[in-house]
């Protein structure tokens, strides 16, 4: 899909391109492609002078590939968006690239960021003024919207927190925790992972001294809000360890009560085995055998050898 955007009385206002006629008509501050056709992409090539590689978003690239300047001026930086939905969480790669004042992204589906960005455009006048403010206003809202998802997880958590900490867990829910922790905890991994790639991003825009002094203001303020999201991932991971260490520690506890209740049950049969072995013996001269009431008398001492135990694991509160 091809998406032109243009300036209207200081509004962004979209439009779709389904040819080369159209878009040899607009004026583009911004020029979005979501996964654009080899067709779409010769119109790019004839209409701007821009060649778009097919291997644009491959996530192999290497580290001095993700942000340069070419020496015809334009400015190439690749980052990673994230997408936080209910079935797989995940980064997105998107390259960008900046060319005679016209912003290109290219990327894999559509993302959250960019239909932030597109709504907030259409109802505060003035939010866009040149290409460079799209590419910050990107990043801006990529920033807002993990400090959004930081703040799911907190959510999530404190609910694994009132199934943990606050009423008896059994083995089944355990696992549900287990599982629900493991997600956040993957979530908040790839929630740093995207902003520690948005700060170096916002960092080379600095550093290529494009930006004026409103847009590197602009700038500052994004790599401060990026270092809080920094901090409050790190207090996540230490929130995220503790329920874990918490939730296995229960695991144990549940398992250690199923062996201690099979350790009690073999120390009590100790003494009626050690007893019918005795009476087994096959000895001439052994003086209950001849006995009326010898029979009973050896059951009822086999059952009050197994009580006396448990009489007396009660008492010292091993059975609870």
């Amino acid at each position: 899909m091809l998406n032109v955007f243009t300036l209207a009385q200081g509004r962004l206002v979209q439009h779709e391109i389904d040819s080369p006629d159209t878009l040899a008509q607009a004026a583009p501050v911004w020029v979005d492609l979501e996964a654009p056709s080899p067709m779409e992409k010769g119109w790019i090539s004839a209409r701007f002078g821009l060649h778009i590689p097919d291997d644009i978003v491959d996530d192999d690239l290497e580290e001095s590939a993700r942000f340069y300047e070419e020496d015809n001026g334009e400015l190439h930086i690749r980052s990673d968006f994230l997408i936080d939905d209910d079935v797989t969480p995940r980064n997105v790669r998107v390259a960008f690239i900046l060319k005679d004042g016209v912003l290109f992204s290219v990327h894999g589906e559509d993302l959250p960021v960019f239909r932030l960005l597109r709504l907030r455009a259409r109802r505060i006048p003035a939010l866009i003024g040149d290409a460079k403010d799209v590419l910050l206003k990107l990043y801006d809202a990529d920033a807002e919207y993990s400090a959004d998802a930081l703040e799911g997880i907190y959510d999530s958590l404190e609910k694994v927190s009132a199934r943990v900490l606050k009423q008896d867990v059994d083995d089944r829910a355990a696992g549900d925790a287990l599982s629900a922790i493991a997600k956040e905890e993957d979530l908040n991994g790839r929630i740093r992972r995207n902003v520690m790639d948005t700060r170096r991003a916002v960092s080379f825009m600095m550093r290529s001294r494009l930006l004026n002094a409103e847009q590197f203001e602009e700038a500052r303020q994004i790599m401060r809000d990026i270092d809080s999201l920094d901090s409050h991932t790190a207090f996540l991971f230490d929130k995220i360890n503790f329920l874990m260490d918490a939730t296995v520690g229960f695991i144990n506890i549940n398992q250690n009560k199923i062996i201690k209740i099979f350790s009690v049950a073999s120390v009590a049969l100790l003494p009626p085995t050690l007893i019918a072995s005795i009476y087994g013996m096959n000895f001439q001269h052994m003086p209950e055998l001849q006995h009326p009431w010898g029979y009973p008398f050896a059951l009822g001492l086999m059952v009050a050898s197994v009580a006396a135990p448990f009489i007396y694991f009660r008492r010292k509160g091993w059975l609870r």
